[in-house]
This record gives structure tokens, sequence and C-alpha cells, in this order.
């Protein structure tokens, strides 16, 4: 006997045995079981997500013996002969082939007279998309008004090139693509029954290659079991579809983690050996990052994986941060928009890893140490000694308790006297703390700026011992420190105080009196005050009574910042 492509021999013959497209099947199935079916039917989607196969399906319930139901039996002459694509009353019409309009004139002669077998003569038109504007209007009359034992069945993957008035005469459904989970599960049940061993990796790899087509991922395997004899492994899977071994990106990514340029090159070196394709290696590459992304969110995903080694992910989620893993994939995304344009595709791959280092956050060593929870510690250090930064004023420090001191670094005991006067500074005594009230002017001192500022001002400092500030965030606040903003707030203050120091922000009520609040209300009572003063005036009241005229409160605006 002769081989059968798995395509075609397990291409479902009933609506339970599809995979996917529950939208479209339930809504079949209401209308056969209910007895109330359209005369026209159009199914859209792109290639092998189970158009014809949907539509010879309905053409079974349409014809079987048993009756109409969303169930044929299977079994009966008609059920069969569908199946071998034999059955009389289905007029199956490839429109690539038959785009004139004389072909649609004589496939419509037949319409009036009565099927030969069947209960409905049924019209299967694929790619109905092809026909030309003069067939459209010779089948227009037709599929609006059909002879009640006709039913039509049309199928395209472009269903922006048909006519609004022929889809106006259609219940039209859009098939979607497959997920790789559902065509993974798929071709490991066909895999069992046709008694092949597999590789977890290499199913997960066709299912991804397939891009969402069932028919694509059964031709490769298909393929895959030639190319292997037999033998369904990652090795083989990867040798066949032109993709590089994980490890390969595995060894990539940790290179990234360490930030170690040379040995990033001496991987794409090793890797140019097998000629690989680059836009392919960057999808891979992309895979792995957005895998990573989710084992720091759910560790347990890791053991889960089935296409990436679970060791590499686990040990990685650790060893870089989430904003790292975040960008990288997206400039993994952009490097396969650029790689086109790159003088060479391996010059291109390589631009795009050295993009991932040479802009890497500067907090890819500090990050929070308690992710889950409301509080968040930034660590920061003064990257070199600074040369004698401004020191705040006076007012913004006072003398705290003993239990707030603050032993003196070694730069402010190092510090030099300075003949001239000097406000007190962090640095000439060791028991002061954060005043409240003045810490607007510690953050314009410190130099902050942009969202890090916004945070700031935000902000309302609680305590400062032992080189731990604790701020406390405003819960009312549209501002968010994300880590790279922490840690830009807390170089900030690190380097102006010059020594180190850990910010904990804790979210607090929104009452906190924060600088931000207390130039709102200052500057809703300037409003006011405003406000009051413009209607007051003599002028105003004088073209109110003499024009009738009304303030526009919102455009009162006071004149002093």
């Amino acid at each position: 006997m002769s081989y059968i492509a798995l395509a075609r021999k397990w291409r479902p013959k009933r609506f339970t045995e599809m995979v996917g497209q529950e939208h479209v099947l339930r809504a079949l199935a209401n209308s056969l079981d209910s007895g109330k079916i359209h005369h026209a039917f159009l199914f859209t989607g792109t290639r092998g997500v189970g158009k014809t196969t949907i539509a010879r399906i309905l053409a079974k319930s349409l014809n079987c013996e048993s009756g109409v139901s969303s169930n044929p039996c299977g079994v009966c002459a008609a059920c069969r002969e569908i199946d071998e694509g034999r059955f009389i009353d289905l007029i199956e019409v490839d429109a690539a082939s038959r785009t004139k309009v004389d072909d649609t004139r004589e496939l419509l002669d037949n319409v009036q007279y009565s099927p030969t077998r069947g209960r409905y003569k049924v019209y299967l038109i694929d790619e109905v998309h092809m026909l030309s504007n003069h067939s459209f209007n010779a089948l227009l009359k037709t599929l609006e008004e059909p002879p009640p034992h006709v039913k039509f069945l049309l199928a395209t993957t472009d269903p922006q090139k048909l006519p609004v008035t022929v889809l106006s005469r259609c219940l039209q459904f859009s098939l979607k693509r497959l997920s790789s989970n559902l065509i993974g599960e798929r071709l490991k049940t066909i895999a069992a029954a046709e008694n092949l061993e597999y590789e977890p990796a290499a199913v997960a790899l066709i299912a991804r290659s397939a891009e969402g087509s069932m028919r694509d991922s059964l031709s490769l395997l298909d393929q895959l079991i030639a190319f292997g004899g037999g033998v369904l492994s990652e090795a083989n899977a990867r040798a066949m579809l032109g993709t590089i071994d994980r490890h390969h990106v595995t060894r990539i990514v940790e290179a990234l983690a360490r930030g170690d340029g040379p040995a990033l090159l001496a991987q794409v070196q090793e890797l140019d050996r097998d000629a690989p394709d680059y836009d392919r290696t960057l999808v891979d590459l992309g895979a792995f990052l957005q895998r990573l992304a989710i084992v720091q969110i759910v560790p347990d995903a890791a053991r889960e994986d089935e296409e990436f080694d679970a060791d590499a992910l686990a040990r990685l989620s650790g060893a870089m941060p989430a904003e790292d893993v975040q960008l990288y994939y997206q400039i993994a995304l952009a490097g396969r928009r650029d790689l086109p344009m790159a003088p060479d595709p391996r010059l291109g791959f390589e631009m795009t890893l050295l993009r991932m280092l040479a802009f890497r956050p500067d907090s890819a060593a500090a990050r929070p140490t308690s992710p889950g929870g409301g509080t968040t510690t930034r660590e920061a250090r003064p990257s070199a000694a600074p040369a004698a930064p401004a020191s705040p004023p006076a007012s913004a420090v006072r003398a705290a308790p003993p239990s707030a001191s603050v032993a003196p670094s070694a730069a402010s005991a190092a510090a030099p006297a300075s003949s001239a006067p000097t406000p007190v500074s962090m640095r000439a005594v060791s028991t002061l703390a954060l005043d409240a009230a003045q810490w607007p002017a510690m953050v314009s001192a410190a130099g902050l700026s942009g969202m890090a500022r916004q945070i700031a001002l935000n902000c309302v400092p609680a305590s400062f011992n032992d080189g731990v500030l604790v701020l406390k965030l405003d819960e009312s606040s549209a501002f968010r420190p994300s880590p790279a903003m922490e840690d830009k707030l807390a170089q900030g203050l690190c380097k102006y105080l010059a020594r180190d120091i850990r910010v904990i922000f804790e979210v607090s009520r929104s009452d906190l009196a924060t600088p931000a609040r207390q130039r709102a209300i200052a500057d809703q009572d300037r409003a006011l005050r405003a406000a009051a003063a413009f209607d007051e005036d003599p002028a105003v009241k004088g073209l109110q009574e003499r024009f009738g005229a009304e303030v526009d409160a919102a455009s009162v605006k006071p004149t002093n910042p």
C-alpha cells in the first residue's frame, strides 16, 4: 500500500476531531442541529488552519444519510465518498485555476438541477478571491438567491480582495492561527499513534516553525521522519530547520549576563562555522529571552519548558536583572528589522549583540531585594571620588538625636578646612539627620533631574540612620520608581553626599506633605486668590454690569510664579 502523507491521513473527519477554532465549530454545530442553515458560508484565514477541512465536514453533515446534524456518522456511503473525494454532489473548485467568467458560467449552469445522490448540492470554491470581477458578477445573482437544494462554501486566504457584494451575501467565519501549544499536543498524539519515538524539544521546534498552520506542522513532521530516518530528535529537527543548537543561544546570553565582550564575539565566530540563518538566530535569541522573562516572574515555569535548557533558564533568571532581559529582547527585535540593511548578516548580528552590551542599564548590579513587596531597596556607590561636591545649605540639615547619628565617611574626615565660612554639611559633622521641610533644597542641591527628580519630590524623608535613607512615597502619586530610576536617584544622592548610602522606598498614605503636594496646594491657593482679585477688579465689574459679561474662571491665571 502506498504511503499517505500525515496531513492527509490525519485530516479531521468530524468537528470533534478539530484542533482549535472553537468559535467557528460552535456556530456551525448550533446551526446544523437547529436546522437553521444559511445558504452561503465564507471561511477565511491563513494557510493550513482548517478552512477546507471544515467545509468538507460541513458538506458531510448536510448529506449524511442518517440526517442533518453536527455529528455525521462517517460510515454511510455519502460520508465515505466525501472523505474519499468522489461524492458527485460535492463540487470542489480551485478558483486559482478557473478565474475566467466562462468557467464560472459553466459551473453555475447546473445549479438549477437537483442533487444526484445527496440531500444538497454543495459548491466548495477554494481561494475564491482569485476569481475575476466578471466571474464575481456572474456568481452574485445565484449566490444571493440559490435554489433550496444548493449550498455555497467559499474559502480564501485574502478576504480583502472579495467584493463587498459577495461578503454581504455570506456568513463569514474567520479562522485563527493555532498556538504552538495546540499544535505541539496534536503532533505528540500523532507521533504516539504512529509508534514514533520523539524528543519534546523536537516537537516544540516543529510546532513553532509551523507559524500557526497545522498542515505545515504535519508536513514538517513528515519531513523530519524522512530526514532522521524515523528518529525525531532535537538535533535532527534543528539540522533540518536550519536553526542553531540551543546551547549556542544559552552561551550567548551567559556572555551578555557577564558583560563579556570577547566571549560574546567568540561565540559568534563559533556559530559562523555552521553558516546559520542569522535572522532565525535572532528569533531563537528572542524566544530564549522571552522564556527567561517568564521564569523571572514564575520560577516554576523553567521546569515546564521543553525547548530550552531548564537549568540554564533557572540559573540565568537569577543572574540577570529583569530590566536587562527586557532591553535585550527589544534590541533583538530591532536587530531583525535592521538585519537586511547590514553590510553582511554576520556583521548585523554582531552589532545587535554589541548594542546589547553598549546600552545595558547602569543598574545591572543593583536589583530590588523585595520584588514582590511594597518596599524596594537601592544601594549606590560613587563611580569615582568626587572632587569636593557642593555642600547642602545649612537649612537642609539639622542636629539629630544620638539614635540617628551617622558615622562620617573617610572622605569627610580627610576634607581640608576652609578659611571661608562653610555651610554645615553631611561631611562636617557626625550627628545629622535630614529635615523633611528642607527636602526640596536637598533634591535641588543634589542635581537630580527628570523622572528621578519627580519621584524624589513625591517623597518625604522618614529617617536617615547608618547610611540608610528611608523615603516615604505618596501612594496617590502618578510617578512610580522603576529600578533604573531608583538607581539614578540613589547615585545622585550618593555622589552629592560623598558617601555610600542605601535608599529604601516605602509606599505610604496619600496625605503625605510631599514637596509636590505642597507645591500643588500653593498653586491652587494662588489661583483662587487670583480669581478673587479678578472678580473684585472695578473694570471687570463694570463690564459685567454693562454688558452682562461672564468670567471664564479657568482662564484666570496668577501672574506670580
